[in-house]
């Protein structure tokens, strides 16, 4: 008999907006171990960054396909960043810089992080409904019924996330998120059922939702009577993936 679950398991999880990019060879100056990533984007110091070659490309020297670093120095005005091997390590160096293929390079932001001031989640997931009717045919004793077909399907989601004093968190990240120009690379994986492996999300027996998104607002609430929360509304900028099997 299959058990009935409880909000208690569930949790979100989120890779920041501004975190997913490409560059191609004539970006990177090897040496002064530096890539321009492109301009405004969200990278912050410490992240955890992995990269990809692209078709037949070559990255350039120090850095391996899904071999994770960390962001070093971004300036957004620039796009220009260092790396380091380690959080809050010494500067990588790069030996060349790498060869392009027919594709470009591409850097993205690597793990999912628990956002761990979330209240509450929801999401929602609608068709649209086509009209088919046609006029005409036989008339009988009863009205006839309209015919309908199923549409193109959308997403709507939300969550209260709690406000702290401290800026760096990926909660805080969340709400700032919503005035991110360029939101490329903000995911959601909303778990209904989360099963640690350690201090890791087990994805073979956990369930979750999966998505890229959009933000579409932050709402602010404060009152004397509760902690300061923000609701944040998003929707799916893809289909998303539903895993709810533990295998």
């Amino acid at each position: 008999m299959a058990t009935v679950l409880s909000g208690t398991s569930g949790a979100l999880y989120y890779k920041p907006a501004g975190t997913d990019s490409t560059f191609k060879a004539a970006n990177v100056t090897n040496a002064d171990n530096t890539i321009v990533l492109g301009t405004f984007l969200n990278f912050k110091v410490d992240d955890k960054v992995s990269f990809g070659t692209g078709t037949g490309g070559t990255l350039p020297g120090g850095l391996a396909a899904g071999t994770p670093v960390f962001i070093r120095t971004y300036v957004p005005a620039t796009g220009l960043a260092t790396f380091a091997a380690t959080a809050g390590g010494a500067q990588l160096t790069l030996s060349n810089d790498g060869t392009d293929g027919t594709t470009p390079f591409t850097i993205k932001f690597s793990e999912f992080q628990s956002v761990g001031d979330v209240r509450e989640w929801s999401f929602e997931v609608t068709r649209e409904e086509i009209d088919v009717t046609s006029i005409g045919g036989t008339l009988g004793q009863n009205a006839p019924f309209r015919s309908f077909v199923t549409g193109f399907a959308d997403g709507t989601g939300s969550a209260t996330v709690y406000t702290t004093d401290d800026d760096t968190t990926i909660a805080s990240r969340l709400i700032e998120d919503i005035l991110q120009r360029q939101q490329v690379g903000a995911t959601f994986k909303l778990y209904t059922d989360l099963i640690l492996s350690g201090s890791s999300p087990d994805d073979t027996t956990s369930r979750s939702i999966e998505f890229q998104a959009v933000l579409t607002s932050a709402g602010y609430s404060v009152n004397p009577d509760d902690a300061q929360s923000v609701e944040i509304a998003f929707r799916p900028s893809a289909a998303p993936t539903f895993d709810f099997s533990k295998s």
